[in-house]
């Protein structure tokens, strides 16, 4: 089914599309729960948009099972709902809705367009984006800069018409947080984000129905997959207004520390900065986004994807940098302490990803009175699981 028909169908489930523009900016008190998990009933914490700005679903709406089931099949696999028991505890959007929808939307119309022109009409369209990507990232730069949280995508819920449109902003977003954390010089992250922007170009020529094809790729499949890093390169490389280091982004997003990435296995110090900063960060959001063929992970399960390829896939100092710049485990997640406490992440302690402030709400199995446990003073204690189930009888009590 075509989004554009579930779209339709969507509006109709939960009778007809909000007009109403982005209005969450400062953020409100919920709780962040797998969609699967949530129970009838339950009020929606964080409005949901599709990728025109407009909201499909706006904070309070009663979660009833036909509208959870069409989240599920939208591929929403958490979202925030309200809880009287962190009712103060306060999420805060990465960057401004206002900005992300322009970014997604500017992307989005930039690669359709290389999607359907000629060779020589691609090479004029990403000319002229290119001078409103480099606004885009500086826009984007500002407002990291000026923000005192930590990165966490998993609190803008939108619903979008095309993976690598979305996927191109957070990975934007993700390498811009790493190069802030590894102090690269502004030119040099405005380089950094204008590749990051465009490091997928090249897929544009990879048929649709193998991007987004559920079942495991055919090798002849995988090889077309692959060849969107050299495609990328080449649509980028002869543009006179962008440089080749923004090209190489494109061309070594892919490329691995030992040798096993593509498209020519370089190695080590063969492999520029930007190429091991992309590779971070698109393993990190192509792990932690719902895709076709698997559900999308928690931040700290993606973490310790990076974790795992530390020193033979990925440059240690860029995912060191990567753990101290984004949220591990998002404002919102209930996670169970390693002698048995659970609770709500409350707040975030910036450079400690995993060492998160608790709201502690359960004590050997029994609810208490809430109250928050600051694990950068508990060093003993660690995060041990998170539980995306709540239990509430939002019948009664709503």
């Amino acid at each position: 089914m075509s989004f554009y028909v579930k779209f339709s169908f969507f509006s109709k489930v939960i009778g007809g599309i909000s007009q109403h523009q982005l209005t969450d900016k400062v953020g409100i008190d919920m709780r962040l729960v797998a969609t699967t998990s949530v129970e009838e009933g339950a009020l929606l914490g964080k409005a949901i948009y599709n990728d025109k700005g407009q909201i499909l679903l706006n904070v309070g709406a009663r979660l009833e099972r036909k509208i959870l089931n069409r989240l599920e099949e939208f591929g929403i696999d958490y979202i925030y709902i309200k809880d009287p028991d962190t009712e103060d505890i306060i999420v805060k959007n990465s960057i401004s809705d206002d900005l992300r929808i322009n970014a997604v939307m500017t992307i989005g119309e930039t690669f359709k367009q290389i999607q359907l022109d000629s060779k020589i009409s691609q090479t004029f369209v990403l000319e002229k984006s290119a001078r409103k990507f480099k606004k885009l990232v500086v826009a984007l730069l500002d407002e990291l800069n000026n923000s005192k949280e930590l990165l966490n995508l998993l609190s803008d819920v939108f619903i979008h018409d095309h993976y690598i449109f979305s996927h191109s902003l957070n990975v934007t977003l993700y390498a811009l947080a790493i190069g802030i954390e590894m102090k690269l010089p502004p030119k040099e992250l405005e380089q950094l984000g204008l590749g990051a922007i465009l490091h997928d170009v090249g897929k544009m020529k990879v048929p649709e129905d193998i991007l987004s094809k559920p079942g495991k790729l055919t090798a002849e499949e995988f090889q077309i997959i692959k060849a969107h890093a050299e495609d990328g390169f080449e649509l980028l490389r002869n543009i006179p207004t962008v440089s080749l280091i923004v090209a190489h982004c494109a061309y070594q997003h892919h490329e691995r520390l030992n040798g096993a990435g593509y498209p020519r296995g370089l190695k080590e110090d063969e492999i520029h900065l930007f190429g091991k900063i992309l590779g971070v960060a698109d393993v990190f959001d192509a792990v932690t986004s719902n895709r076709v063929y698997r559900p999308a992970m928690l931040p700290h399960e993606g973490l310790e994807i990076l974790y795992s390829g530390s020193g033979s896939l990925f440059d240690p100092k860029v995912v060191d940098a990567f753990r101290r710049a984004v949220a591990i485990y998002p404002v919102g997640l209930t996670v169970i302490l390693s002698d048995g406490r659970k609770g709500v992440v409350a707040e975030q302690n910036p450079g400690l990803s995993e060492r998160p402030v608790v709201r502690i709400l359960e004590e050997s199995g029994r609810k208490i009175t809430p109250y928050n446990l600051d694990l950068q003073s508990h060093l003993s204690l660690m995060i041990v699981s998170c539980d995306t189930i709540i239990k509430y009888d939002y019948a009664n009590n709503h």
